[in-house]
């Protein structure tokens, strides 16, 4: 069951997101209902994932290293950076032009470094094509990019400092989940 369902709300979630960049004229004639189904859809899919995940038998592909969990949590500050900041619309929202892309790209590559089970890479493989498939349908939709305007160092500063909370926080909800993210021994 649990394989299946993964599959299921991965594929929701791309088609979800998809919907509005493969057929806009259909997703324009939705309107603003559309925006609450989509909402659902992704909520939906979003819980067929967890479930899906939790309930897969583990098949492991390959066995990862544990060094690479040193690479997977400076990873993961790195994309919680850039989610943050392209909410904050920092600096590097003018180098990058998909921050929050480019962070579910960064999330997923990091998991799959530490993750060598086939739901791992259904799960975070599924999610980094969708993330690449998005960038490339967005860039070719719209090939003109404005970039934001500079931002003050405060920004930059605050960004960072919300990054590496969340990362920290983030890391204590995996815990407290039943994974511990960080090198050593669980506190709990």
């Amino acid at each position: 069951m649990g394989y299946p369902l993964l599959i299921l709300g991965v594929a929701l979630w791309a088609g979800a997101h998809l919907f509005k960049r493969v057929a806009p004229e259909r997703r324009a004639v939705l309107g603003d209902a559309g925006k609450g189904l989509v909402a659902i859809l992704l909520i939906l899919s979003i819980v067929m994932m967890t479930f899906g995940y939790q309930w897969a038998a583990p098949v492991w592909l390959w066995y990862p290293p544990t060094f690479l969990i040193h690479v997977n949590n400076l990873l993961m500050v790195l994309a919680v950076y850039l989610f943050v900041a392209s909410v904050m619309q920092t600096g590097i929202t003018r180098r990058i032009r998909h921050p929050q892309l480019t962070a579910v790209k960064t999330w997923a590559l990091a998991h799959l470094l530490v993750k060598g089970t086939l739901e791992a890479l259904i799960l975070f493989g599924g999610l980094l094509a969708w993330a690449v498939v998005s960038v490339i349908l967005i860039n070719r939709a719209q090939r003109n990019w404005v970039r934001p305007a500079p931002a003050s160092a405060v920004r930059e500063v605050g960004a960072v400092v919300i990054a590496l909370v969340a990362t920290v926080v983030i890391g204590y909800v995996h815990a407290w989940l039943g994974a511990w993210p960080f090198a050593g021994t669980s506190p709990f």
